[in-house]
């Protein structure tokens, strides 16, 4: 009786590790996941790949140190300077572009700064701040604080006092307390548009090729962590730029609106 608990015990452990070699942690912004994309992509890959991806959604700055730290597999992020420093120090290789879209400022339609129709989101930048109006920052390190951020840095400005304010939160939470206070924020569009049916707040400022917002996929370098499921990662990263999903990225959209642009494949290659 006690050799066949020990033998069940084996067994058990041996399903268990199995299954934990399968899974895929996917490090991603918070931005991705609220989008709703994921939802779509996760369970095609899964059901054609036998694996399973445990998607951890946090800001850029601490996906990438997760990925510094071993703690993810692959890391789906934005914030291009960042992704390209990881791979230069050996933390991570495969680096892929997947898709892209772009960063817009939004806030009250009653716009107390002045901002809209510019196309130029460092001189709104600049009104927001002469004029105090709230503005709501991610302050988490993530890579749409990050673009915040060097903007304020082209502005040669440093935000403070009552009416700058960091929530230390993800971008759809942030949106809900720019919604919620009439305040002004930087958000990617993607998230913008799957949240925006629950906002009074709208669009203001739009159009500035310092927006772009590009997204990269990294493997975390199996060389410095043996534990890594470098290969089935792989599997991930050849799966999310393959035709395939692709097609897929393109064709997402909500109420309409196309949330994000393939890079991985021109969409001209790709079929309706």
């Amino acid at each position: 009786m006690k050799k066949a608990h020990i033998l069940l015990s084996i067994a058990l452990l041996y399903v268990s590790t199995s299954i934990y070699a399968d899974t895929i942690r996917l490090a991603t912004t918070t931005s991705t996941e609220n989008s709703g994309l994921l939802n779509v992509l996760i369970p095609l890959f899964e059901k054609n790949s036998g694996h399973k991806i445990h998607v951890i959604a946090v800001g850029t700055g601490k996906a990438l140190r997760m990925g510094q730290d071993g703690d993810a597999d692959v890391l789906f992020v934005h914030a291009r300077d960042a992704e390209n420093k990881f791979i230069r120090d050996g933390h991570g290789v495969n680096h892929r572009s997947v898709m892209y879209n772009d960063f817009v400022i939004v806030g009250p339609k009653e716009d107390p700064a002045g901002i809209l129709g510019s196309h130029d989101g460092v001189a709104a930048l600049k009104k927001i701040m002469a004029n105090k109006s709230l503005f709501i920052s991610r302050g988490d390190n993530s890579g749409t604080h990050k673009k915040e951020r060097a903007l304020w840095d082209i502005a040669k400005l440093k935000p403070s006092g009552e009416w700058y304010r960091e929530a230390g939160q993800g971008m759809g939470k942030v949106l809900q307390i720019s919604n919620e206070l009439s305040a002004y924020t930087l958000t990617d569009r993607g998230t913008w548009l799957s949240s925006r049916s629950h906002s009074s707040i709208k669009i203001l400022v739009e159009g500035d090729k310092r927006l772009f917002n590009p997204y990269g996929i990294i493997a975390v370098n199996p060389e410095k962590y043996h534990d890594i499921h470098y290969a089935a990662g792989m599997s991930f990263i050849a799966w999310i730029t393959s035709p395939f999903a692709q097609q897929k990225i393109a064709q997402y959209k909500i109420n309409n609106k196309v949330l994000f642009t393939p890079m991985a494949i021109r969409t001209s290659h790709l079929s309706k």
